[in-house]
């Protein structure tokens, strides 16, 4: 599956569906949807994005998920029975992050707050550092464990993570450093265990 340039465009300002199901114990935070994803309904779809195969390095997962045409149901079921979900700062699809306002960011980061309080997940894995400066007023964060909870409502609160970008546009990241982010994040969240190491 292909789209024209124009055909993209077609989808400027669309919605994304969160992929969230029961028991989300790790919760992947994009910085929106890009035109890519919005056309196939499927996060981080574009072709290239290191997402998936991310995920699959950091044995998050047992195979890399190919979304570019669409998420199938098997690798649906795959993330959900993982306890992995996936959402977005902002819900509005653009060609790029760079066309949201800070006040779409900062609104988008006040609802994020109300979504983790309904999902209840352990970990929220923001990807992208500048996004969650911007969104959250916190300008001196650095990537990794944040020093703050979220309250989900359960007397818990679930851990903060800012992990990398997996967009091709992110160039000094890889595969491997994805990997080791995004493990970290799963092995707070329970998703995976501490004693495995990546997949080579």
């Amino acid at each position: 599956m292909g789209f024209t340039r124009a055909e993209l465009l077609g989808y400027q300002d669309r919605t994304v569906d969160d992929l969230v199901g029961e028991g989300c114990k790790l919760l992947f935070v994009g910085i929106n949807p890009g035109l890519w994803t919005a056309a196939t309904g499927a996060h981080f779809a574009r072709p290239g994005n290191r997402f998936y195969p991310a995920l699959a390095k950091a044995g998050i997962v047992d195979h890399v998920i190919d979304a570019s045409r669409g998420m199938s149901d098997a690798d649906r079921a795959l993330l959900l029975d993982r306890g992995v979900g996936i959402t977005n700062v902002v819900p509005r699809a653009t060609a790029t992050a760079a066309e949201l306002t800070v006040d779409e960011l900062r609104e988008g980061g006040r609802r994020l707050r109300e979504r983790v309080r309904m999902i209840g997940p352990r970990v929220v894995a923001i990807a992208g550092i500048t996004a969650y400066r911007s969104a959250f007023g916190r300008r001196d964060a650095v990537p990794g464990r944040q020093d703050e909870t979220w309250d989900v409502g359960t007397g818990d609160g679930a851990e903060l993570w800012v992990v990398p970008n997996p967009s091709g546009l992110n160039a000094h990241e890889t595969v491997d450093s994805l990997a080791a982010a995004y493990r970290r994040a799963a092995v707070a969240a329970g998703v995976v265990e501490d004693l495995r190491s990546p997949r080579s």
